[in-house]
Parts: C-alpha cells; structure tokens; sequence
C-alpha cells in the first residue's frame, strides 16, 4: 500500500459565505496541491469537502495519515457516525444529520475506497507547515470563486 501523507483544510468568508477547501497530499517526493471553492457555504461543509476531495483524488487503495484542523470533522468521523447511521441519520436528540449528503459521501470513500487512514487532529494557525499549505490552499480556494 502506497503511503500517503494528507492536510486538508477549509475556510470562509462569513459563515455561511463564500467558502474555499484545501489539500496537501505528499507521497514519498511528490506533492499535489487541490483547491476549490463554493459561493455559499458554510465552514464546516468547506472542511468536509477538503477531506472528501483529498480521498477521491487517491487512484488506488493507500496507507492514509490525515491531518485536519477540525474537531467537528475528526468527531465526526470517528465518533458520531456510527450512532448515525444506526439511527437513520439522525442525531442522539433525534435531529437530522446536518451536512448528511457529505457524511454520506465520505462514508460511501471510506467504505469503497479500501484506504487505511489515520486520523490526526493539528491546531490550526499553529505554525505546522501541512495544515499552513492547506490553508493557504483552502484561501485560494475561496479567491477562485467566480474567476
């Protein structure tokens, strides 16, 4: 399995705004950088979409270390959606899933894409240079909105 070292980021310009993702994925000596952006949304969505993005990109069934600056994402993920989905998609107070068709998407990645992944939360704008990229990515996103 292919090593993959992954940062992912979003941002927006109010919330909901306009809104931008960003990725980072390193594989030994290459790097690709991902980018793209929404006219409105909201933070979390943008942070989902980075991560989503990040794992459709992978070709082949790899060996995952993620980086994100988003608690909601990681809780999420490794948390919530099991809860989730046992109970239809709703939340433990009976609540519809908020951003439903992305955790169902990521979900469907995850279950299909074969990739091993491990998870790593990392302050953000804390001077780690991957979560740095991603968020200067994630910036560009935002920018190319409209071009």
């Amino acid at each position: 399995m292919n090593q993959v070292e992954i940062y992912t980021d979003g941002a927006c310009k109010g919330n909901p705004g306009p809104g931008g993702w960003g990725v980072l994925l390193k594989s030994g000596t290459t790097q690709k950088e991902l980018y793209g952006g929404e006219p409105s949304t909201t933070n979390n969505r943008m942070e989902m979409m980075a991560v989503i993005q990040a794992l459709e990109a992978l070709k082949r069934p790899c060996a995952v270390t993620l980086y994100l600056d988003s608690q909601y994402v990681l809780k999420g993920i490794t948390e919530w959606l099991p809860g989730w989905k046992a109970k239809g998609w709703r939340t433990a107070s009976k609540q519809p899933v908020k951003n439903v068709e992305l955790w169902q998407r990521l979900d469907a990645l995850l279950l299909q894409g074969g990739h091993k992944v491990d998870w790593r939360w990392v302050r953000g704008h804390n001077g780690d240079p991957g979560n740095e990229r991603a968020d200067a990515l994630a910036n560009l996103g935002v920018q190319s909105i409209g071009r």
